[in-house]
């Protein structure tokens, strides 16, 4: 890293879409359009347009700080390690290196699409006064980011923190990854929509569905419980294992706001008979922790490891697009 590098280059890979944006020492973020990573294209057309989109940030760089990144943070989906993206059921690549995202000589680092959002809530985020939570998107699917020590806990293999497959109901439906009863199959936005019109024949969305169910709609606050239910028999499982600080809900699912908070902690407060639950707390991030989280991967590859210990929410969020 050199004394004229004022920024890194921060990029949220998802299956779809990426976001990206520069973001300078202080925190202060210039972002771009979000662009599709092509993934009906293969893996390998993948790999070439978050490339593209590198180049494009780093050309948007040089331009308005007159020197290249001092280093690119990724988040991406799958199992990963900080050099390579080993394996994406998603996207179907295999063994990617870091370099092969980025232009020669500057350096990278990679991180799990959903810790690297969870080390974002932890350094400034809902999980910023303390060491020990789990961040618990509740989105397309459900994936959890251990936080252990301020930290992100990738387990032995990078398969730590997927909470979204640990069964609830042994003799239940059976899940896209080919278990039975796993926590997403009853409690992601995707399920509680799905199993809403399997029940009532209706259409809605995992919001809508909330909203029927406070409106009294039988088939709607049937499935609602069912999604509450299974959220707290994992998470008493979760809080009785590591006992953490707190959990940070984020995801769509999240934003009903009381409406879920309440009966989930009244629920995991009833499976827990010796102890009090952690306090529950909403993401303070939302949709944009991904890239936040891969600006402070940027920053570490750059050899800045504490960066980002004083950045403002207020200053992150200002140069957003919306």
């Amino acid at each position: 890293m050199t004394a004229a590098s004022e920024y890194v280059v921060a990029l949220d890979v998802g299956g779809t879409a990426m976001k990206g944006g520069l973001v300078t020492r202080r925190g202060e973020v210039t972002a771009l359009e979000g662009r599709a990573t092509g993934r009906e294209s293969g893996p390998e057309a993948v790999v070439l347009a978050i490339r593209a989109y590198v180049d494009e940030l780093v050309e948007l760089g040089i331009s308005r700080f007159g020197s290249q990144p001092a280093g690119v943070g990724l988040a991406v989906p799958g199992i990963v390690t900080s050099s390579t993206a080993m394996y994406s059921a998603n996207i179907g690549w295999r063994n990617v290196p870091a370099t092969a995202f980025v232009p020669p000589g500057i350096p990278a680092r990679l991180g799990h699409d959903v810790r690297t959002g969870g080390l974002a809530e932890s350094v400034f985020g809902a999980g910023r006064d303390v060491d020990d939570f789990l961040f618990l998107p509740i989105g397309t699917g459900i994936a959890g980011a251990v936080v252990i020590r301020g930290e992100p806990y990738g387990g032995a293999n990078g398969w730590g923190g997927e909470i979204g497959h640990t069964p609830v109901w042994p003799a239940g439906e059976r899940c896209a990854c080919g278990q039975i009863g796993c926590l997403e199959t009853y409690a992601s936005a995707s399920a509680v929509a799905r199993r809403f019109t399997t029940r009532s024949g209706r259409t809605a969305t995992a919001k809508e569905v909330v909203a029927l169910a406070l409106e009294g709609d039988e088939a709607a606050g049937e499935v609602f419980c069912e999604a509450v239910e299974a959220l707290a028999i994992s998470l008493a499982s979760y809080v009785l294992l590591l006992d953490p600080s707190m959990i940070v809900l984020g995801g769509g699912l999240s934003e009903a706001g009381r409406a879920l908070f309440d009966p989930l902690w009244e629920r995991l407060a009833a499976r827990l008979a010796f102890r009090e639950p952690p306090p529950l707390r909403p993401a303070a991030l939302g949709v944009h922790a991904g890239m936040f989280g891969a600006a402070i991967l940027g920053w570490r590859a750059a050899g800045a490891p504490d960066m980002g210990q004083d950045w403002s929410l207020d200053v992150l969020r200002g140069g957003l697009v919306s």
